[in-house]
């Protein structure tokens, strides 16, 4: 993958060109505040340069609040398909929301501290930038405090909710069923519950990653 890197931290930003360089990445550019991270962007795009992702902090210059992640909001907004993962220390609630608002998937959110093995962490990378949504299970657990009564959620089951929560955790089938002991079959099952109550055509390529937005959204209360 091609991936522009925005941390104001230059320690963690150098060792993160470098994590992703070892396993084969390419870094086309690095920022260290907001405006680096949209100028950089902009220019590799207009080159026809492109990056396929942009990982990004949130608390950033200008103002050191959540410049990188209002950033990546507005970079999604001019270029179609820019896949962005967010990786912070903290929740930054509305923002969250914008990012997701839009349906397209390719977006990730996860903590620094929480990410603690680096294949985990790669394959969470290459999964939003496969339009796919990954989303910490602390960020999950920060987002499901409303829940709409009637909403299509409401729908599912005790099992089916908890198999879609660790979807929105950028788990597999087979990872859903290592987890909760379950068959495959029985989690291609719960999978296939989930489409059908949330109203999702089998022919709809992106299912998936819609299943997952309309749980985010939500369980935010949007």
């Amino acid at each position: 993958m091609k991936i522009f890197v925005a941390d104001d931290a230059v320690l963690l930003r150098e060792g993160l060109v470098s994590l992703l360089e070892r396993f084969g990445h390419t870094v086309v550019g690095t920022a260290a505040d907001a405006r680096g991270l949209l100028d950089g962007v902009s220019a590799l795009a207009a080159a026809g340069e492109a990056p396929d992702l942009v990982l990004t902090d949130v608390r950033m210059p200008p103002t050191g609040t959540d410049d990188g992640l209002r950033a990546a909001v507005t970079l999604r907004l001019r270029h179609d398909g820019l896949a962005v993962v967010v990786l912070s220390q903290v929740v930054a609630d509305a923002y969250v929301q914008e990012l997701l608002d839009d349906g397209r998937g390719g977006v990730g959110y996860l903590l620094k501290d929480r990410v603690g093995k680096v294949p985990a962490f790669l394959r969470a990378l290459e999964t939003v930038a496969d339009g796919g949504v990954v989303v910490d299970p602390d960020v999950v657990r920060h987002l499901t405090r409303s829940r709409s009564a009637d909403g299509p959620l409401a729908r599912l089951t005790a099992r089916e909710a908890t198999v879609l929560g660790l979807m929105a955790e950028g788990a597999s089938n087979a990872d859903i069923a290592g987890t909760l002991h379950l068959s495959d079959a029985a989690v291609a099952k719960h999978v296939g519950n989930v489409f059908t109550k949330l109203d999702l055509a089998p022919d709809d390529a992106n299912r998936r990653v819609r299943a997952v937005l309309t749980y985010l959204r939500e369980r935010s209360g949007a």
